[in-house]
């Protein structure tokens, strides 16, 4: 039944192609930024436990790898079945420990086999494979858990820690030298510097949450999302007597914010 349902989702895909005037207009490149925005819808599904809303955006972006999977095959790329092969083979090959005779004692193990495995199929480095235009924070930790993976990382969680700290200081250092310049070309150059440094201190602050076992991403993504509740209690805590936050004080602000905060 099911391999029957997604055959006719195949070739419900290819009747709007033929049939649907905006369906045809579109190319691999057109959809892509709606394939990124579905896959993020999935993930604010899982975020809110919303199983019901997780079922609809797995539909979405199941219709995503369909869609771009006929425009493929239209042009003579590949096809659906290429596309089922090629991940069938992929699993079966990196999971030697569950389709062949290897070994492993734990999943870090595994993680280990699994890079291991990827240089053989031919690619040239460890951090081949993360996507350079997935979020920065989210690349970044990336980065940093590949090359763990093949011991190139700190063993001791203490000196992270200090790495942050040590990161922290020389941001501040630039951004006290900057305030004493006075020429453009020195005032530009610092700026620069100072951007460099900036970006050095979320990374070795990634570096850190990695080692705390948090997801910098999600913990961002969280915080985000409770920032915007505060502050929308504040703009509807003020709408409430007629007001805004264009016509309201800092001091009056924050006070809402507090009321936010320790309602929660």
């Amino acid at each position: 039944m099911t391999q029957t349902k997604f055959n006719e989702l195949v070739q419900i895909v290819k009747r709007l192609r033929k049939e649907c005037p905006w369906d045809r207009e579109q190319t691999n490149d057109s959809i892509k930024s709606a394939t990124i925005e579905e896959a993020y819808e999935v993930v604010e599904a899982i975020d809110k436990k919303d199983f019901e809303e997780l079922r609809k955006e797995l539909g979405d972006l199941l219709l995503h790898v369909v869609f771009h999977t006929v425009i493929a095959e239209e042009q003579k790329h590949f096809t659906i079945d290429d596309v089922i092969e090629t991940i069938k083979e992929k699993l079966i090959r990196r999971h030697p420990h569950v389709f062949g005779d290897t070994t492993v004692n734990g999943s870090e193990e595994v993680k280990r086999n699994w890079e291991k495995i990827k240089l053989e199929e031919g690619r040239e480095s460890i951090l081949d494979g993360v996507p350079p235009y997935l979020p920065a924070l989210q690349r970044a930790h990336r980065l940093q858990e590949k090359a763990a993976k093949v011991g190139f990382d700190w063993t001791n969680k203490d000196d992270v820690w200090k790495k942050v700290i040590e990161e922290i200081r020389e941001m501040h250092e630039i951004e006290e030298k900057k305030k004493s310049v006075h020429s453009k070309e020195q005032s530009e150059e610092l700026s620069k510097k100072l951007e460099e440094e900036v970006g050095d201190v979320f990374f070795a602050m990634v570096n850190y949450a990695r080692f705390l076992g948090v997801n910098p991403e999600e913990a961002l993504r969280f915080t985000n999302n409770k920032f915007i509740k505060r502050f929308q209690y504040i703009e509807d805590r003020l709408k409430a007597q007629g007001k805004s936050v264009t016509n309201s004080d800092l001091e009056e602000m924050d006070k809402y914010w507090n009321e936010s905060k320790n309602s929660e």
